[in-house]
This record gives structure tokens, sequence and C-alpha cells, in this order.
């Protein structure tokens, strides 16, 4: 029996497999990404997948490897080691982790609203997790500092808390469905202030600007600004269906007789229903933008511009990793 012909060597897997450049690429590509089932891969499943990329990039093609397998490794591999640097990711800051984890605080959020001590407590849960995720999912080679780290931190939860706690008492006077949106208001307010702050090196120093080849021509404030806004719109985008759509829902539920006699299930609901809508708006809130995002060079700051000038002056574009 013959072996199957071997995969040529040229399939190019640092790239994702999905036509990155078109809005059903993206979220054909997060789908895979953000799968929360690659949390339960072992760590052998884990070091089988790096084997088979690694080996790949370098030139070795396994006997048998058939495409889809080898598509299969890249993403396993992708969901649980850092791109620039390679190294194993904690496993709540992976985006596999997003849907589960993001889906438990959202939930609990939602329901425990309605006292000072429990807006504290899930706002301040919420904006640990999101420094871990941020910090997890930097971009590039820049690392952060424990004082830069800390900074962030404490100041997207006194952003997060001040909203919700100051909204809270806005709502007293209004509509019940009202102070069910207060959690969504200071998750957005947190975003605002936690990744501009997660990434103030970037907006300071530039992040890597690249030709189309992924050639380095220095580093950019005007990209890290572009790069920052998109991940905050995106990560708004994220939070808003499962923020959004389960009050409405709860609100109509909590009136009928069933909610009123099993009160014990009202967290198990929303967790639920957060959960539903995380599991399609975190990946296609991530394809809003692609991850290599591009810009004119016109664009960027005057110095930067007469660098990459002296180097080519015909180029017109230039890419960056816009970080997640």
């Amino acid at each position: 029996q013959e072996m199957p012909p071997s995969l040529p060597a040229t399939i190019n897997i640092r790239e994702p497999r999905w036509d990155q450049s078109t809005f059903q690429g993206r979220a054909k590509h997060f789908f895979m990404v953000t799968d929360p089932r690659n949390l339960l891969l072992s760590g052998a499943t884990l070091e089988e997948a790096r084997r088979v990329v690694e080996d790949y990039r370098a030139g070795t093609v396994p006997p048998g490897l058939t495409e889809d397998q080898l598509w299969r490794a890249k993403y396993i591999y992708d969901s649980a080691f850092h791109p620039d640097t390679g190294e194993k990711m904690l496993l709540v800051g992976r985006m596999s982790a997003q849907v589960p984890m993001n889906m438990t605080i959202t939930g609990c959020m939602l329901t425990f609203y309605r006292t000072t001590p429990a807006v504290l407590f899930w706002q301040w849960v919420n904006q640990s997790f999101n420094a871990i995720v941020n910090y997890t999912n930097r971009s590039g080679d820049a690392p952060i500092t424990p004082s830069q780290l800390g900074t962030a931190y404490v100041s997207a939860t006194t952003g997060a808390v001040v909203t919700a706690l100051g909204l809270k008492s806005l709502t007293k006077h209004l509509p019940a469905i009202i102070g069910r949106y207060v959690p969504f208001a200071a998750v957005a307010a947190a975003n605002c202030i936690n990744i501009p702050l997660m990434r103030q090196r970037e907006l300071k120093l530039g992040i890597p600007v690249t030709d189309e080849n992924g050639n380095r021509l220095g580093e950019s404030t005007a990209a890290a600004q572009k790069a920052i806004f998109q991940v905050v719109v995106s990560r708004i985008g994220m939070a808003a269906p499962a923020m959004a759509i389960p009050p409405v829902i709860m609100n109509a539920l909590e009136k009928r007789a069933f909610l009123k006699r099993y009160p014990y299930l009202n967290a198990p609901l929303q967790v639920g229903l957060v959960g539903l809508c995380l599991v399609f708006a975190t990946p296609l809130c991530c394809a809003l933008f692609p991850q290599k995002s591009s810009m004119a060079v016109s664009r960027l700051e005057p110095e930067v511009q007469a660098r990459i000038r002296e180097k080519d002056p015909q180029l017109e574009t230039v890419y960056f990793n816009k970080g997640l």
C-alpha cells in the first residue's frame, strides 16, 4: 500500500488558514482561536502540536501528516503559546478561556448588581481577569513592568467601580431595567482606561511596523494609537451583546411566576444566556479589525515617515500586529 504523498513544505502556517482581508475569514479564524474546548487539551497534546509546528517551520514534514492535521496543530499551538515570545501562556489568560471566564464573571455582574459590596466585588474580579488577559496577550516583545501593570490594574478597577457606583446611585429613581445596564457602562469605561494604560509603553515608544513581507521598518506611536483604539472598540463590542441582551430577557422572566418560585435559578440562567451571547460575540468582535492591521505611511509620525522613505521611497502602506 502506498504512503499518501507528503505535504509540501510551503504552506504558510505563520498566517491564519482563512483570508484575513475578509470579515468571514477573520470570523472563522477567531472561532478556532476562542474555542473553549482548547482548554481541555492535555500538556502532551500541546507539546505534540508545538513539535509538529516547529518541525514544519524548520522544513521537516512528518510522513503521513495531512493538511488538516497541520492546521489543527497550528491552532492548538496558537491557542496556548505566545506568538512573539513562544512561551506557554497562563491558562486563564488564553483566548480559549475568554468565553467560560467572561460568561461566569459577566453573569454574576448582571445577577448581583443590587448591593454595593456585590458591585465592588464583581467589578474587581472582572478587572483582575482583564489584567491577566491583557498581560498574557500583550503585543510584541515589549515587556510590561510590574509597576505599569499595577497602575493599569488599580486605575481600571477604580474607574469601573466609580462608574458603577455613580450610575447605580443615579438610577435609583429610574425604571428597574435601566439599573441592569449599569454593569455594562462600568465595563465599557474600564476598558477605555485599562487597555491604554496596560499598553502605555506602546503609546510612548511605539509598536513595530513592517512592510507586507514582515520586514521591520521601525516603531510608530501613531500605529500604537490606532491598534489600541481598535482593541478598545472590539472589547466593548464583545461585552455589549452579553450585557445588553440577557437583562431584557431576565427582566421579562422575573415577572413570571416561574422565577419567583425558583429564585436560585436566576444566576445559572443569567450565566447561560451570557455564555450563549459570548460564544458568538467574542470571535465576531475579535474579527472586526484584521489582526495584522495596516495604515498609510503618510499617517505615521514625520520622523518615522522620513526613516521609511529613506529605506523604501515607494512604500505606501505599513503593517502592525494590533494585539488582542
